[in-house]
């Protein structure tokens, strides 16, 4: 499948859903993308393609993982997780940042990324930049590189690509 394809078979995949988490939001709901096998599985790839030479894909919970375990699996790369307080048993790095509608915080064991290593970030939507600047700053804390972000899907209104460094990918503009 080309790009065009898939970006066509996706969107025809996404539900909005108006005013959710609250009012004013417009919620991108993926699920119907999850449940179609040929859609889920052409995403995984075109996000999986976009990635070389990449040791690790880091993403926040919990639609990231989704997306990351799958992608790390077909980049032939490991997974970490960044999760929110109180999920991980060890000592962790910790990041606060803002969301489109609140604030909240990511962590991740300090033992994860192997200093030096290439690292890849991924996860389902990008929209303020908030959860991608708090993983460029564990990843940097890491003493690890962060070579590319790949998402599902952009929310370009919010730019939040101009409030990161990072070299992104996104399979869907909206």
């Amino acid at each position: 499948m080309t790009k065009v394809q898939i970006q066509a078979l996706v969107e025809s995949l996404i539900a909005d859903v108006p005013d959710f988490p609250q009012k004013g939001i417009v919620f991108k709901d993926i699920t119907p993308l999850l449940r179609d096998k040929t859609g889920f599985k052409a995403t995984v790839e075109w996000m999986a393609e976009q990635l070389k030479d990449v040791d690790y894909i880091v993403s926040p919970e919990a639609r990231g993982f989704i997306f990351g375990t799958a992608v790390a699996y077909s980049a032939g790369a490991g997974f970490i997780p960044l999760r929110k307080p109180g999920k991980l048993p060890r000592k962790t790095f910790r990041e606060a940042y803002g969301l489109e509608y609140g604030s909240d915080e990511l962590h991740m064991h300090i033992d994860a990324l192997p200093a030096g290593s290439n690292v890849a970030f991924v996860d389902d939507v990008l929209a303020t930049g908030g959860t991608l600047a708090a993983c460029e700053k564990l990843i940097q804390t890491a003493n690890a590189t962060l070579t590319k972000s790949v998402f599902l899907l952009e929310i370009d209104v919010l730019e939040g690509r101009k409030k990161v460094a990072s070299d992104i990918d996104s399979l869907i503009h909206c």
